[in-house]
């Protein structure tokens, strides 16, 4: 079941029963696979913008000399997310749930040509915001669209793949990436950014055809379309009952209204003053804010750029590396769907939060360490390509012979190696598009982001463990704990607070991160999420409880008497629970 975009987890059995029903009733299949393309744009746009950034750098040099026009470029899509999440809730109840994915396929499509024709950096940031929207929209209503229209036996695997095809469009996103960079096309990050118009298009078309949820209509009094929506899901000696189901369904949610209030106020208010939801949202909070402050979408949205910092300058093998990760991470949400209901939610939080912190700890070593042995600067090397391409803040420093690579970088200049051997010491320039040809043009590598280092590739391997660890636990558990830690009547209310909380951290984490990493430096930065990464274990441990096995009830009673934390229990009902 899905309220507010939150989902359920499905277990081995129930995708077994998919393909057979699917199989058997296409119509099912087309439903869900048209709502799921809402997954993969919202995937997609994640994955994109992190290849487009570096050339969108190279055609705009107010945007590679700001740290903060990057960090604005990358995180106004999840602010215009938050927004799109706000409005979805709305334009679903009032509309439906097929006209508000069309509404959100317009504005990503909107969005996507004002970004490949954008003549200043700020039409690129417009752009992004209106894709946010769009992404907004989708990421709650699409899987709300798959859950309604879907057979209640297999609802928990469809809804599912919608998790799956968000990481698939970030892989695709990667792939179309790393295809630009293999022709000679002007502009490629317009291309990149501007393809994404495509499955919003083909969305918006299949969208057309289909009908809207045959609840949103049993709600609207629409009886007999929702009827005929049914006789085409279910087999016709099951309509009956699904309707009288349904109808039970649509009669105690009114009740609901009648007891809590219908406005989003009176709902958050009763939420936070009922001790039994309070618990419940610390855990579901805890959870969402977790999974963005260790970090996740630093990799997601800056991975190239990541690649880059770890000494690889070339866009086209940063893209390719990043491709890796992105595939680590799709293969992550397959083995999150096989394991989650075998182990348990908690359990696979905690050894994911383990792993992360490890490898953001080692990663911080690599790349300090990569900082501590960068080629120095040679002043012959420097005066080779004239007096005036040499870096000013070098030419005004008094120790000369302690300037390095890394020195180099941080006054805002850029790095040209010596032509033999990058290892060597090499040139400190002013970072223009002039030099960067002449650097180029000698056999020399130009480097703007890092710096060369032997040991940079074990910063890649780092990144995929990274992503290995994550992905499976805290990469998906916590959707299925928001999907299951709220009792009935506020799951939607509880959902949505979680979701803006992780929304918020995202945006929070995506716009912050390039900062962070001129001020802490990259190791720095890292650093930082490893610590915010172990207290984020700390309250999983203390105000998480496992509710693997438990139905709803069981969940509502524990949260009203109150739970001791355990790591690891026996007890395949709710385990960490008293």
């Amino acid at each position: 079941m899905v309220e507010g975009g939150v989902v359920k987890a499905a277990d081995k059995t129930e995708f077994t029963e998919c393909w057979r029903v699917t199989w058997k009733t296409p119509y099912i299949m087309r439903l869900a696979f048209s709502a799921g393309i809402g997954g993969l744009l919202f995937g997609y746009d994640t994955g994109v913008i992190s290849g487009a950034l570096l050339y969108i750098k190279e055609d705009f040099e107010a945007v590679g000399r700001s740290t903060f026009y990057q960090e604005l470029i990358v995180s106004t899509c999840v602010l215009g997310a938050i927004f799109g999440a706000a409005a979805g809730g709305f334009f679903n109840d009032s509309l439906g749930r097929r006209k508000t994915i069309l509404i959100a396929d317009f504005l990503f499509f909107l969005g996507a040509i004002v970004m490949a024709v954008a003549p200043h950096p700020w039409i690129i940031i417009v752009g992004r915001f209106l894709v946010g929207l769009g992404v907004g929209m989708a990421s709650m209503t699409a899987p709300l669209y798959i859950s309604e229209a879907s057979p209640a036996r297999i609802r928990g695997a469809l809804v599912s793949t919608n998790g799956l095809l968000i990481t698939g469009g970030q892989f695709m996103a990667y792939l179309i990436n790393l295809a630009f960079t293999r022709v000679t096309l002007l502009a490629t990050w317009r291309w990149m950014l501007g393809v994404a118009g495509l499955p919003a298009l083909i969305q918006f078309v299949l969208m057309l055809s289909l009908p809207e949820s045959p609840r949103w209509l049993y709600r609207a009094n629409k009886v007999d379309e929702a009827r005929a929506i049914l006789a085409r899901i279910y087999p016709a000696d099951e309509v009956d009952n699904e309707i009288n189901a349904l109808k039970e369904s649509v009669q105690n949610e009114k009740e609901m209204e009648d007891s809590i209030g219908t406005t989003t106020f009176s709902k958050v208010k009763g939420a936070f003053i009922d001790p039994v939801i309070r618990r419940g949202l610390y855990a579901g909070i805890t959870v969402q804010v977790a999974q963005q402050f260790v970090g996740i979408n630093t990799v997601m949205y800056y991975s190239p750029t990541i690649v880059q910092f770890a000494g690889f300058a070339s866009n086209s093998v940063a893209l390719a590396l990043s491709l890796v990760t992105s595939g680590l991470n799709a293969l992550g949400s397959i083995i999150s769907m096989l394991f989650v209901d075998r182990y348990g939610r908690k359990r696979l939080m905690i050894i994911s939060m383990l792993g992360i912190i490890t490898c953001l700890v080692v990663l911080a070593v690599v790349f300090q360490q990569a900082s501590v042995h960068a080629p120095a600067i040679s002043q012959a090397e420097s005066a080779h390509f004239g007096a005036n391409s040499t870096c000013p803040s070098y030419l005004s420093n008094v120790n000369l012979h302690k300037w390095d690579c890394m020195s180099c970088l941080q006054a805002k200049c850029s790095f040209c190696s010596y032509p033999a051997n990058k290892y060597h010491p090499g040139a400190c320039l002013v970072s223009n598009k002039d030099l960067k040809g002449s650097c180029l043009e000698q056999k020399r590598v130009w480097y703007e982001e890092g710096c060369p280092s032997k040991i940079g590739f074990f910063a890649v391997i780092l990144l995929g463990l990274y992503i290995i660890s994550y992905s499976p636990g805290m990469g998906t558990a916590p959707w299925i704990v928001n999907s299951e830690i709220y009792p009935l009547r506020y799951r939607g209310v509880g959902g949505g607070i979680a979701a803006v909380a992780n929304w918020t951290s995202n945006l929070i984490v995506s716009l912050t991160f390039l900062t962070l990493t001129e001020v802490l430096t990259v190791a720095g930065a890292f650093l930082l999420f490893a610590g915010i990464s172990f207290l984020a274990l700390v309250a999983i441990f203390f105000f998480v409880p496992e509710t693997k096995g438990l139905q709803f009830e069981e969940v509502e009673k524990m949260l009203k008497t109150g739970f001791r934390p355990k790591l690891f229990s026996k007890n395949t009902k709710g385990a960490g629970s008293v």
